[in-house]
C-alpha cells in the first residue's frame, strides 16, 4: 500500500504521468510577508514527491515588508524588481529566468492552493496552457468587484470566439516557448493573466481550464479604485490587438443601418439631412480604422 502510495501525488494522479517533465514554479509577491513562506513550502510539498526537475522563483516587486528576505531564507531561486514595477512586471521577470519548458504561474497570496501544479503538469503535456478554473469559488471576490469581472470576461470571450472560464486566474501552467514570443504584449500590471489569455486563445494555441479551488487571501488586496480606469483602458486595447474586426464591423453595420433607415424616411420627405450622410460616412470610417487595426494585430501576433 505504501509503495502506491509513493507513486501517487497529492491530487491521486500518478506519477508516471510527469515523468519525463520538468517545471519552473513563478512566485511573484509584493507584500506577502505573512504567506509568502508557506506558499513555497506547499509547492514544495506538492513538487518534491514527483522526483522530477523543478525550481522556485520567487519575484519580489519591491515590498516595503519583509518578503524578500523571507523568500531569500528558504532558499529558493529570488530575484527582485527593487521597485514596485507591477504584478506583470514581476511574472515577466521569472518566466524569462525559467530553466525549464514547463513554467507555472501562482500567487503567494495563499488563494491558489499548489497541489494542483502535478495534475496541472500532466494535463500541459499535450497543451499549450492549462489554466486554473475558479468557478464557484469565485464567491470569495468582492461584489463591488463582480460587474467587472463579468463584463471583461463576456467580452474577452466574443473577442475570441470561444468561451473563456476564468480570463484571469493566476494559476496556470504553460510552454514557456509559446509564451515567449507574446512577452513584449503583455503588460507590466494586473492585466497579465488577461492578456495571456486572449494571446493564446486568439492564436490558436492549445488551451484548457480545470476545476480547482480558491481560498481567502491572506492579508490585503492589491487591487486600487484607480484599476477600474485600466480596465477600461484594458477593454480598448483587447479590442484593437486581439480581433478588432468583430468589433469594428458590427459597429459599421449598425450605422450603416441607421444610414439607411434614416435615408429613407429623408426620401420620403424629400429632404436629405445631414445625420443620414454622418451615418454612411462614420461606418466607412470605423470600417477603415477596423481594417487598419487588424493589420496592426496580425504584424504583432503573427507566429
Amino acid at each position: 500500500m505504501e509503495d502506491r502510495l509513493a507513486d501517487t501525488d497529492a491530487m491521486g494522479a500518478p506519477v508516471s504521468d510527469v515523468e519525463g517533465m520538468s517545471l519552473s514554479v513563478v512566485i511573484p509577491a509584493y507584500n506577502e510577508e505573512g504567506a509568502v513562506r508557506e506558499t513555497i513550502e506547499d509547492v514544495r510539498g506538492a513538487m518534491g514527491p514527483l522526483g522530477i526537475p523543478y525550481e522556485i522563483i520567487v519575484v519580489d516587486d519591491g515590498s516595503e515588508d519583509r518578503t524578500l528576505e523571507i523568500a531569500r531564507e528558504t532558499g529558493v531561486i529570488v530575484d527582485s524588481n527593487q521597485v514596485n514595477a507591477g504584478y506583470g512586471a514581476s511574472l515577466k521577470r521569472g518566466i524569462r529566468k525559467a530553466q525549464h519548458e514547463y513554467v507555472a504561474i501562482i500567487d503567494a497570496d495563499g488563494t491558489y492552493p499548489p497541489h494542483y501544479l502535478p495534475e496541472m503538469l500532466a494535463l500541459c503535456r499535450d497543451q499549450d496552457m492549462v489554466v486554473g478554473d475558479r468557478g464557484a469559488a469565485m464567491k470569495n471576490v468582492p461584489w463591488i468587484r463582480k460587474p467587472a469581472k463579468w463584463v471583461l470576461n463576456t467580452f474577452a470571450s466574443f473577442l475570441a470566439e470561444r468561451k473563456l472560464n476564468d480570463l484571469n486566474s493566476g494559476l496556470r501552467v504553460f510552454r514557456k516557448s509559446e509564451l515567449v514570443p507574446f512577452i513584449p504584449l503583455l503588460p507590466q500590471k494586473f492585466s497579465f493573466t488577461t492578456t495571456i489569455t486572449l494571446c493564446m486563445s486568439c492564436n490558436g494555441k492549445r488551451m484548457i481550464y480545470t476545476p480547482i479551488e480558491y481560498g481567502k487571501r491572506v492579508g490585503k488586496s492589491k487591487i486600487r479604485p484607480v484599476d477600474f480606469i485600466n480596465f477600461l483602458i484594458l477593454v480598448l486595447r483587447m479590442t484593437v490587438l486581439f480581433n478588432p474586426l468583430r468589433v469594428f464591423i458590427p459597429m459599421g453595420l449598425a450605422l450603416m443601418a441607421l444610414g439607411a433607415v434614416k435615408f429613407v424616411y429623408d426620401i420620403w420627405m424629400d429632404n436629405l439631412s445631414e445625420t443620414t450622410i454622418f451615418a454612411f460616412l462614420s461606418a466607412l470610417i470605423i470600417w477603415s480604422l477596423g481594417l487598419i487595426a487588424d493589420m496592426i494585430s496580425r504584424l504583432h501576433l503573427r507566429p
